[in-house]
């Protein structure tokens, strides 16, 4: 159990010591939730911070549930999806899109989304549950050619943190819980309340503002 992001950004930079200063490493996380952890990361490591746009397509029944997600320019579908329309999926997708345009350009603003190739990517988020959404940021950031992938998430169940290590893109899997009473993300937090999008600009904006150029 967690006291909040804050104190999981601290136990998982713990345990990235190796890779303080280091000019080739980004740390890159999933908004909303990711960016108070990767903000802890990446000030005590002293590394650039960045985001990864992609969001879940929920199962038409029950939103909450996972059956892909999508980021700008890629989809991955779970098994959830084999029984839902590629019509609802189309759909989906072209709704989340434009959500994830606008988030970019209230994000970045006119400036340019920094390149991955050749970088060492610390890719964070506040946790997984089903792994769809982190399985599709892993590869939109490996079609950028990074020289590797590291995953550090402060809680996932056992089988996603598995399959996550197992992807051949990503080097290594650090997550310091691993429950097999797993039911959602914010059950291993007592503090954990929804990140908005002004605190995404604020922290990307502090992060990288204060990042010595070593």
């Amino acid at each position: 159990m967690f006291k909040d992001r804050i104190e999981a950004g601290e136990q998982l930079a713990n345990k990235l010591l190796e890779f303080k200063n280091n000019k080739n490493a980004v740390v890159v996380t999933i908004p909303r939730g990711g960016l108070p952890i990767g903000y802890v990361i990446a000030k005590k490591l002293n590394l650039q911070l960045e985001i990864v746009l992609s969001k879940k397509i929920g199962h038409p029944l029950h939103k909450e549930f996972a059956i892909g997600a999508v980021t700008l320019n890629d989809i991955i579908l779970s098994e959830n999806a084999r029984d839902i329309s590629n019509n609802y999926i189309d759909n989906e997708t072209s709704r989340i899109r434009t959500i994830l345009k606008q988030r970019q350009g209230m994000y970045y603003g006119v400036s340019t989304p920094a390149s991955f190739k050749d970088k060492i990517v610390i890719l964070v988020d506040d946790g997984v549950a089903t792994g769809q959404t982190l399985i599709s940021s892993i590869n939109l950031i490996h079609q950028q050619q990074p020289s590797q992938i590291i995953v550090a998430l402060p809680v996932g169940p056992p089988s996603v943190i598995t399959k996550i290590n197992n992807m051949a893109s990503v080097k290594n899997t650090i997550c310091l819980l691993t429950p097999f009473n797993f039911q959602a993300v914010g059950q291993f937090y007592k503090e954990f309340y929804q990140v908005d999008d002004s605190e995404v600009v604020r922290l990307l904006k502090e992060a990288n503002q204060t990042t010595i150029d070593n």
